[in-house]
């Protein structure tokens, strides 16, 4: 939001979850003190199809409403609820990844590139009209923190981009490829169950996708649940914490709970 204003525009109205809905999300920031500083309305709620918040909105006369953040998808009511219309950013180079828990998905699956796209919202999910987009470059190391920065900077590069393209009206609309499009699915923090089955390359790439500021990796130990935040794949001769995989080993650098290797 901030870029919104060093971009020498400014906003009407401003809508966040409640407190008490919003507690568990990764990544929640509490917006009350920027809308008390910069003299904003504060709008909070359950849902984001809420009535209240299309009133909102609609009292507002806005030109262009922004969604940015939201887990849930918005409605009829309040995507028209803008003079000009609503755009939204989500943090995958659409079509790719269109859907939910992009930046864990996006290591899981070792791209080498990712972004974040401004488009125009409709009825499905991510696949409204594309306004611009920022990509981001991978290492091969990439892990859920560094990512998520990368993709809050991107963010505020491309929010920058999108003020000044809509006040000079040269913001160019294109079509999504439809035959490059995938869907990825929400993720749970059961999800972050690692398979001592299985292999050891996903079970690092699955460390590196889920740390903070996600739940993080982690499996049980004599009925006590370990996390694993940061570990790497090795051999056999080193001491430490590790764990054993049919395919290698890997070692636990950073984790909560104190262990030892089963046998």
């Amino acid at each position: 939001m901030s870029e919104i204003y060093n971009s020498g525009a400014s906003l009407e109205l401003v809508v966040t979850l409640n407190d008490d809905k919003a507690a568990k999300k990764s990544g929640r920031v509490y917006l009350d003190d920027f809308c008390n500083q910069h003299r904003v309305d504060l709008v909070k709620c359950d849902h984001i199809n809420d009535p209240h918040v299309a009133d909102a909105i609609l009292g507002k006369n806005i030109d262009w409403l922004f969604i940015v953040g939201w887990s849930q998808i918005a409605g009829n009511s309040i995507i028209k609820s803008a003079k000009f219309g609503t755009l939204g950013m989500h943090p995958t180079l659409l079509p790719e990844g269109r859907g939910r828990a992009a930046i864990p998905w996006t290591i899981i699956k070792g791209l080498r590139k990712t972004g974040v796209s401004l488009f125009k919202l409709d009825e499905g999910e991510d696949t409204g009209l594309i306004g611009a987009q920022i990509e981001i470059p991978l290492g091969s190391k990439e892990n859920a923190t560094l990512l998520y920065e990368k993709v809050n900077s991107a963010h505020s590069q491309l929010m920058g981009k999108a003020i000044r393209l809509l006040e000079s009206n040269n913001m160019a609309f294109r079509a999504q490829d439809e035959s490059k499009a995938t869907v990825w699915p929400g993720r749970k923090p059961e999800d972050g169950h690692l398979d001592l089955c299985g292999s050891v390359i996903e079970a690092e790439r699955l460390v590196r996708a889920v740390t903070h500021p996600y739940p993080g990796a982690f499996f049980y130990k004599d009925g006590i649940k370990v996390i694993v935040w940061k570990a790497a794949i090795t051999n056999d001769s080193f001491e430490g914490e590790f764990l054993r995989f049919p395919d290698g080993v890997l070692r636990l650098i950073d984790f909560e709970e104190h262990f030892k290797e089963l046998n």
